[in-house]
């Protein structure tokens, strides 16, 4: 079910600069006033995961995020020696458990609008809590992705 919720442009531009000119790690999104979907927080292209997930939470225990990430890892093809890094884009809707059940309910209704706007992401996770978020469970949803 969609909300009504729309994509402002400089989501859409913030997120060009990262998928094509890599200027930036991450962008943290939010949803103002229940009608736009809008960008909270950049990255700085040498930020951490930890500065990401640290922004996810800034709201709160109760409020929900999106959080788009430039994730890079090391990845060794079988019957090579030789590994290559990677880079994958993935987008994260983050409703903790804590939030009220009418913004999880938005966030999530709202999450295909902000999908269908940036074309080119490679994998969507949602998480409810700090585990599911982690660099590790990432790292291993990310690397399921890839060719053996």
């Amino acid at each position: 079910m969609a909300s009504g919720v729309t994509v402002s442009d400089v989501c859409k531009t913030t997120y060009e600069e990262i998928k094509k000119d890599k200027k930036h790690r991450y962008v943290i999104f939010y949803i103002r006033d229940e009608k736009q979907i809008d960008v909270e927080a950049v990255g700085e292209r040498n930020a951490e995961y930890d500065s990401f997930l640290e922004e996810l939470q800034v709201g709160g225990p109760g409020e929900c995020r999106y959080g788009l990430f430039d994730f890079e890892y090391m990845h060794q093809c079988q019957g090579t020696s030789e590994s290559s890094k990677k880079q994958k884009l993935f987008l994260m809707s983050w409703c903790p458990d804590t939030a009220k059940v009418k913004k999880k309910m938005l966030y999530s209704s709202s999450f295909d609008a902000l999908k269908k706007s940036l074309v080119g992401v490679q994998k969507y996770i949602q998480a409810t809590d700090l585990s599911e978020a982690s660099r590790e469970a990432v790292e291993e949803k990310l690397r399921a992705t890839d060719r053996q």
